[in-house]
């Protein structure tokens, strides 16, 4: 018997609630021999400031005598072109979005391709005179975005800060880390650090 209204071999069309919506397309994942650490230049001012408030943000809670904000801990402008310092940025390889994921006044032409990540900075100190090395590289400003921590972004600045140390025949590394921070500790310690000295303070919290 044959449905009444309907060829027997022909089949009714759905209507656009029938069908299902598109998966969306995963994202590309991110290795880390993608990323590139490279000297940072004038151009990464704005997005170095927004790190270094992060750097403050995080570190915050570890010390009571920090001012309130808006406080800044270093002078970047100056580092980055300063002949004794080595600011280094990670750079990340944004992934191609969907087009039709793009606001209609951009083209995937038009978006931008990389992004800043993280950064670190190693600077030529003399040390005490009665301390055998003649001079150190001290780190600091060791900063990764959230989404790319425990990636191992932090161990390829620090990397690259030790060969350029290295460049310049300073063998010594030092850097300085809350007591209680332990992440960044373990960080460290993975990095090829270890505990030397514990500064003590005495004094009012606020």
């Amino acid at each position: 018997m044959q449905t009444a209204g309907l060829h027997p071999h022909t089949l009714a069309p759905l209507s656009p609630q029938a069908y299902p919506p598109p998966l969306p397309i995963p994202p590309i994942p991110i290795s880390l021999n993608m990323i590139s650490i490279r000297p940072a230049t004038n151009a990464d001012l704005d997005t170095l400031l927004r790190f270094e408030q992060g750097v403050i943000s995080a570190e915050r809670p570890f010390d009571p005598t920090l001012k309130p904000d808006p406080i800044n801990y270093y002078d970047i402008a100056y580092m980055i072109d300063a002949p004794e310092v080595e600011l280094l940025v990670a750079e990340s390889p944004i992934p191609p979005a969907p087009a039709a994921e793009l606001p209609t006044t951009q083209s995937p032409t038009s978006m931008p391709k990389s992004e800043l990540i993280g950064c670190g900075y190693a600077r030529i100190e003399t040390p005490k005179h009665y301390l055998r090395h003649s001079l150190h590289a001290y780190l600091g400003f060791m900063y990764v975005v959230p989404s790319h921590r425990g990636k191992g972004v932090n161990q390829l600045i620090i990397s690259a800060l030790r060969e350029w140390a290295h460049s310049k025949n300073i063998t010594e590394l030092r850097l300085d880390v809350y007591h209680a921070n332990q992440p960044a500790i373990t960080a460290y310690e993975k990095a090829g650090f270890t505990k030397h000295l514990i500064e003590m303070r005495s004094g009012p919290i606020s």
